[in-house]
């Protein structure tokens, strides 16, 4: 039997890597779009071992001209729509930037999809941060989107996008509508991922203090690695809909803070509260409910946040080294 080819951008990220690893496993052959094949990061897609077994092709998503050609070219069955400026922080510091990028890329895809293959199946990542000022929890698909950063903005914007062109044209899209998910793979810029690095590298005395912003706000975490696998059910669906992928709890800052400091043995005065990191806005509390993607896809997600946290601190303790020490 012929492989299915799938297309995944943003192949290079987190969620790219554990979903192109996942695809590989289950025999499809895989398509990664990057900016540039010799500029972009490959770390992730080296540490879990895929790197020689994804086809990485280059790739500018606000040229719809080059994404018609790539479609004609390997003739995707399913596109994985990962590719995103997905910071919060720095979408205030470019908003612009931000929203062309995380909303015309959309357009252009589907555009090239409606223009060459109506039948290929299309995967939006969305975002929680599009709800933003919640007045009801937890949140559930038909929750009211209020985003309170350019970043949320642009996510509505793109997710609304997505909507429009499986209701008008009738295309298979789908978005999962991921919360914090949180891996080894998670740049440093993230908050998970900063907390336990930087106390790691507290504990072997590489440095001396944690400096965070705002750590009383809440939200909902879980483990990156089983939320690509509700992406790859979200497509196997007969019908496209979306989709709520949570952990359905809700931890404040401070709290994910002490726990890793007391797992570590570091005092709690070697944290230390920076006004500069406060954002503009800031989401209070969030978290969803996963119902339907549990029932709907028969999605399997058993974690908690301390669970999630014991095996991120347990992979970035068994990776640190004396590079690493020192950087």
């Amino acid at each position: 039997m012929t492989k299915k080819t799938v297309i995944i951008t943003g192949i290079t990220g987190q969620d790219g890597a554990y979903l192109a690893q996942l695809l590989l496993r289950k025999n499809f052959k895989v398509i990664g779009l990057t900016r540039s094949c010799g500029n972009d990061n490959l770390n992730g897609l080296s540490y879990l071992g895929i790197k020689e077994k994804v086809i990485l092709m280059p790739c500018d998503l606000l040229d719809i001209s080059q994404i018609i050609k790539i479609i004609q070219q390997v003739k995707p069955a399913h596109i994985y729509n990962l590719a995103a400026q997905s910071s919060v922080s720095l979408s205030f510091q470019q908003p612009i930037g931000t929203f062309q990028l995380n909303t015309l890329s959309v357009f252009n895809l589907l555009e090239a999809i409606k223009t060459v293959d109506k039948t290929i199946r299309f995967y939006q990542a969305s975002s929680s941060e599009m709800y933003g000022k919640v007045n009801d929890l937890p949140i559930t698909e038909n929750s009211i989107l209020h985003p309170l950063s350019p970043y949320a903005i642009a996510k509505a914007a793109a997710h609304f996008t997505c909507i429009h062109y499986r209701e008008s044209y009738k295309l298979y899209v789908s978005c999962g509508i991921l919360f914090n998910h949180e891996s080894y793979l998670r740049p440093n810029t993230f908050f998970v991922k900063k907390v336990i690095q930087e106390s790691v590298r507290i504990s072997k005395g590489a440095t001396n203090v944690l400096k965070v912003g705002n750590i009383d706000i809440k939200r909902d975490f879980g483990y990156a690695p089983e939320y690509v696998e509700a992406m790859y059910l979200i497509l196997e669906q007969e019908k496209p809909s979306d989709y709520l992928i949570c952990s359905g709890q809700t931890i404040s800052l401070r709290e994910i803070i002490h726990y890793i400091f007391d797992k570590l043995n570091i005092s709690h005065d070697l944290y230390q509260i920076d006004d500069q990191l406060y954002r503009p806005a800031e989401i209070e509390n969030i978290y969803g409910d996963n119902t339907k993607a549990k029932q709907a896809l028969g999605w399997v997600y058993n974690l908690d946040i301390f669970q999630t946290l014991d095996l991120l601190l347990k992979e970035e303790m068994e990776n640190y080294t004396l590079i690493y020490q020192l950087s």
